[in-house]
């Protein structure tokens, strides 16, 4: 991972290396801060406000088997733990409400550090060709980001009883592995952590609207945006707008939803 292996992606390494610490220093004097607040109130909330809403708990988990039955490009390669017949009905038995959308966010998270981590380690074994150190650099961040997001929401399921999620999303993993051995680059590999972030973008987006417990909604609103900036930075690296857009390109006022989980 040479400075002088920079040219193989879109953009340059000392932009992407500011953009990189940019987003740290907003994660950690903005994101981490809110997020730290609304973790505390939650684990202050009472079982009853998390038992409320069950319907988003439904709607994510109905939408999640589609995702995974093969529309979503994947990655695969470092291991994951192999699911049990509990981690298949998912979110677990006896999570309803806010505390069963906490289990599904967990979940995106594990398998947006697995993703991360899967992509590192292909860079480091010299599978993915040439890797600007710039680039190894912004995925090692989010993967933190991403590892701190989980953390938070397995924090609630236990200050409530519940067991922490420990697996990536199970709808969504078959497919992330078998992919992963497609990826030659990484520009394949920008690819690929955008649709996973878009998916936690989105969902986090349609999901806030749904939870019950004030709490619940400024920790979710306090991630969704680290995602987004995740998002805009994988454009940067592929050399497109760096925004919300279509498939084709097109820029979007508004990030949509209609990935979300």
């Amino acid at each position: 991972m040479s400075e002088d292996t920079e040219h193989t992606f879109e953009g340059s390494g000392s932009e992407l290396r500011a953009m990189t610490m940019e987003l740290d220093e907003l994660h950690h004097d903005m994101g981490m801060p809110a997020m730290n607040g609304a973790l505390s109130q939650m684990r202050g909330t009472s079982r009853r406000t998390f038992l409320m809403g069950a319907g988003a708990a439904v709607t994510g988990g109905a939408v999640l088997a589609v995702v995974g039955s093969g529309t979503l490009p994947a990655l695969a390669g470092a291991s994951t733990r192999r699911l049990s017949a509990a981690d298949a009905a998912f979110p677990p038995p006896g999570l309803k409400g806010d505390l069963a959308v906490a289990a599904v966010a967990a979940s995106l998270e594990n398998l947006a550090v697995f993703a991360y981590s899967s992509g590192l380690s292909a860079a480091t074994a010299g599978k993915l060709g040439a890797v600007p150190p710039a680039v190894a650099t912004f995925a090692t961040a989010a993967k933190g980001q991403h590892q701190q997001h989980a953390d938070a929401w397995n924090a609630v399921l236990k200050s409530h009883g519940k067991s922490a999620v420990t697996v990536t999303n199970p709808a969504l993993t078959p497919t992330v592995r078998a992919d992963f051995a497609k990826v030659t680059d990484i520009a394949g590999l920008a690819e690929l952590a955008v649709m996973l972030e878009t998916i936690a973008a989105q969902t986090y987006q349609a999901e806030t609207a749904k939870l019950q417990s004030k709490a619940a909604i400024g920790l979710s609103s306090s991630i969704q945006p680290v995602e987004m900036q995740h998002i805009a930075i994988l454009y940067y690296v592929l050399g497109k707008y760096p925004g919300a857009q279509t498939m084709s390109g097109t820029p979007l006022a508004f990030n949509p939803t209609s990935q979300a989980v």
